[in-house]
């Protein structure tokens, strides 16, 4: 006979329930009636998980990421797993930690024989969709000479290459010769088209509509128009897209020097 606890609930269903596994069917009908119970809820639970719930666990995770970069650990190569995980899941969830990232980078540097492919060729990736900011560089310049010139990390500089110099229809033809290199990276496109509508943004007062579909990578122009209502971008009945009037962002700046009488004393004193 198996030991009873509240409610009916056993022992051994409690071990089952811990271990998340299914033990052989108990003799005991109480036991039965309790593991079929408690294996039902634990399954519900599982099903029903919110992507609230998991925001909330990849919140917690970069929580013990942060503290764990604060220490001493920072350097110990035993958490790269740890941090490798991590930088795997803010592929997944379409989330950058760039501190996190450039720990990993330096834990390769330091052990060379951790090194990973993989997760460098992510952490490169990331870094390209939080352009324009410096990240990529900064993780290339991580990077030693030998492995920057392996498979797949040599196609994803110069894919980074191409972005940095806004050569944007080469880089997407690239890409579509590459497709491989973002699986898992979620978002990667759309933050690739984030950051060239930023440099259009900054560059033309009127672009045609045909050129801004070649930069976006869209040949079938079905995104056109939703980054042009995002960023409020008008379009004319020739196809001109107006962008922005460049000259009315100039704005003049007054220039004011302050001397006292005392900074110049001496220089009226020796002009006598």
């Amino acid at each position: 006979m198996c030991v009873r606890v509240v409610s009916g609930w056993s022992v051994c269903v409690r071990r089952s329930f811990l271990s998340d596994s299914f033990l052989p069917p108990p003799r005991c009908r109480v036991c039965s009636v309790a593991h079929v119970r408690i294996n039902s809820v634990f399954h519900a639970k599982v099903r029903g998980k919110s992507l609230d719930q998991m925001s909330s666990s990849f919140e917690q995770m970069r929580a013990n990421v942060g503290k764990l970069l604060r220490g001493i650990d920072r350097y110990n190569p035993e958490n790269l797993a740890t941090l490798e995980r991590y930088v795997e899941t803010q592929a997944r969830e379409n989330a950058y930690d760039l501190e996190a990232n450039l720990a990993v980078l330096k834990l390769y540097q330091f052990n060379p024989a951790y090194f990973q492919t993989q997760v460098t060729s992510q952490i490169l990736l990331k870094a390209l969709t939080n352009l324009p900011h410096t990240d990529f560089t900064l993780c290339k310049c991580m990077i030693d000479q030998t492995h920057q010139e392996e498979r797949p990390i040599r196609q994803i500089l110069y894919l980074g290459n191409l972005l940095e110099t806004c050569h944007f229809q080469s880089f997407w033809t690239s890409l579509e010769e590459n497709r491989e290199l973002i699986d898992g990276i979620t978002g990667f496109e759309d933050s690739v088209r984030k950051f060239i509508c930023h440099v259009v943004g900054i560059t033309y007062q009127t672009i045609e509509h045909r050129l801004l579909a070649e930069m976006l990578g869209d040949p079938l122009d079905t995104q056109v128009k939703v980054w042009m209502n995002k960023y409020g971008w008008t379009e004319n009945e020739e196809g001109q897209i107006f962008i922005f009037n460049q000259e009315e962002s100039v704005k003049p700046k007054n220039i004011v020097e302050k001397i006292d009488f005392e900074s110049v004393s001496s220089i009226m004193a020796t002009s006598q």
